[in-house]
């Protein structure tokens, strides 16, 4: 059952695009962006399998594509990009995710790592104090049903007109964070009431709230236009839609399984479970999506505003003092339906990224203005003891990935190995002789996200280059991490 990795080969003239040729029932071929150090370490995994399997969707174009942060997900392979034809295509839960737009939102600020280092222990404990974290917390906001359904169609604007942020931070958001074409009708009563309180919480998994450095600028042009500069602090949120956005998915999957016999849909997989894309339970499923879109948008919002509060409390400053700025806030599980080159002409195009960031490059009209000229900042964390990147995006990711991009590092322990491979006292002090300080709300959730857990993001970064899917801006090292 499993695709093994000899089947793959470069395609000419590319040193990391690995093409699985198309055959059986698979209507495009496969590619995977990647070394090949990484495309040895998918060997006998399900990943590239899953590659395949998705090739066999109806209305998909171009390729199944997989970044260099490639793993196994459900359906889907985490890492996996497939665009599909908007009025013959499909939509599929399984490529977009539970954690419906978990994505990554970075704050830089005015403060050097020496600013910092002596008030670290103090604002970490701060953060972890005012931020709820860890799985089913529950934080200080408590919604009505009808006041969350502002939250699913208004998204990040619900939240700074009720206070948490600066209008200015909705230019700097993917969709201004808010998704078009949300229907709170099309979302289940379950799904209301695990989201009612769950707005303003970290979550668990490998969620976290980080405070880094720059390491080091590699594009000093794109580094100034974004704000960068080396040894400042910056600040990371890494968080989706909670239980509500995981509730739309389970709900809409079980629609998705009706679909599929419905409309005759052949699938080598059921967790590929889908329906065309302009039926009425793709339009609904999809309306649901946008509005836990939303919802992760406004969630970040809130715990951007927590994290500014707890730098002011620390430093003894006002956020806007410290210029607590929003660099950029863009989703990794989400699907979107946008206009790309597709044999020649430009088409409207449903783009499912499950664990794949968008990329966008120079001039794009989706691009905030700030950054048009040098392309969207790509956010891209790594582990808690290693590093992050700021990437930009490229027009070769426009021509080869439909504007993507990988999204981190990608695991390379499963949950379950790493609390038998890892010990949490040695993990603690290996931290902090990095020079890391480290709060979790659970040792369980400390463990599952340790840096051996995760493929090294220096060469998840450097396959993402070499393909052509963004360019280095700058290279961050965590100095303080909240984990769920």
């Amino acid at each position: 059952m499993i695709f093994v990795s000899k089947e793959l080969k470069l395609v000419p003239g590319q040193k990391c695009h690995w093409i699985m040729p198309k055959k059986g029932d698979m209507k495009v071929d496969g590619i995977v962006f990647a070394t090949e150090e990484i495309i040895a370490d998918l060997e006998g995994t399900k990943a590239l399998w899953q590659v395949k399997n998705v090739a066999h969707l109806p209305g998909i174009l171009k390729a199944s594509l997989a970044m260099p942060d490639i793993h196994e997900g459900y359906g889907f392979p985490i890492g996996g990009v497939a665009a599909t034809d908007l009025e013959t295509g499909v939509i599929s839960p399984g490529g977009i995710g539970y954690d419906i737009n978990c994505g990554v939102r970075l704050m830089i600020s005015n403060l050097t790592k020496s600013d910092v280092d002596k008030h670290m222990d103090s604002l970490v404990e701060t953060l972890f104090r005012k931020i709820p974290s860890g799985l089913g917390k529950t934080g200080a906001i408590k919604l009505s049903k009808s006041e969350l359904s502002k939250v699913l169609t208004q998204g990040a604007t619900w939240a700074v007109n009720k206070g948490y942020g600066w209008l200015e931070d909705l230019e700097h958001c993917e969709e201004q964070g808010c998704m078009a074409g949300a229907s709170p009708k099309n979302v289940s009563d379950k799904a209301f009431s695990r989201g009612s309180a769950g707005l303003g919480t970290l979550g668990s998994g490998n969620h976290f709230i980080e405070v880094s450095y720059v390491e080091q600028v590699f594009d000093e042009e794109a580094a100034e236009v974004y704000g960068l500069f080396e040894n400042q602090v910056v600040f990371w949120v890494h968080t989706g839609s909670r239980g509500f956005g995981h509730q739309v998915c389970t709900d809409y999957l079980q629609v998705m399984r009706r679909a599929v016999s419905k409309y005759g849909i052949t699938l080598p997989d059921r967790q590929l479970d889908c329906a065309p894309t302009m039926s009425d339970e793709g339009k609904e499923y999809f309306s649901a999506m946008a509005a836990a879109a939303n919802y992760a948008w406004a969630n970040r919002q809130i715990l951007a505003h927590y994290v500014r509060e707890a730098a002011a409390e620390t430093f003894g400053k006002s956020a806007q003092e410290l210029g607590m700025h929003l660099l950029y806030d863009v989703a990794h599980n989400i699907g979107k339906i946008e206009e790309h080159q597709v044999n020649g002409r430009k088409q409207k195009v449903l783009v499912h990224r499950k664990g794949a960031t968008r990329a966008f490059g120079p001039n794009h009209p989706e691009v905030p203005v700030k950054y048009r000229e040098i392309g969207q900042p790509v956010l891209i964390p790594g582990d808690m003891g290693r590093a992050s990147y700021i990437l930009k995006g490229t027009e070769d990711a426009m021509r080869f990935s439909f504007g993507s991009a990988c999204h981190g590092a990608g695991r390379a322990l499963s949950r379950t190995q790493a609390k038998k491979e890892i010990s949490v006292d040695e993990l603690r002090d290996d931290l902090r002789r990095s020079g890391v300080i480290v709060r979790s709300a659970t040792v369980k959730g400390l463990v599952e996200e340790a840096p051996e857990a995760y493929k090294d993001v220096d060469v998840v970064v450097e396959a993402t280059c070499c393909a052509g899917l963004a360019e280095k801006v700058a290279r961050v090292r965590p100095m303080g991490v909240i984990k769920g």
